[in-house]
């Protein structure tokens, strides 16, 4: 994998986790927690998502060629 891609994903990966994070500390994820015991899909999905380019991001910067 190039260094370039991984930087690239590595960047993607933190703005999502920032927009999940955001997204997790909603009023509407708030409300939604408080009746059904868990935060919005699109909170999560941005928190799983950002986490994984995250992590193929480090990969490919550490393995890069």
């Amino acid at each position: 994998m190039n260094k370039v891609i991984g930087i690239i994903l590595l960047v993607v990966g933190i703005i999502l986790l920032y927009f999940g994070y955001e997204a997790y500390n909603s009023p509407a994820s708030e409300i939604s927690e408080a009746v059904t015991g868990q935060p919005t899909d699109n909170a999560m999905w941005y928190l799983i998502g950002g986490a994984i380019a995250v992590i193929v991001g480090l990969y490919g910067v550490i393995r890069g060629r």
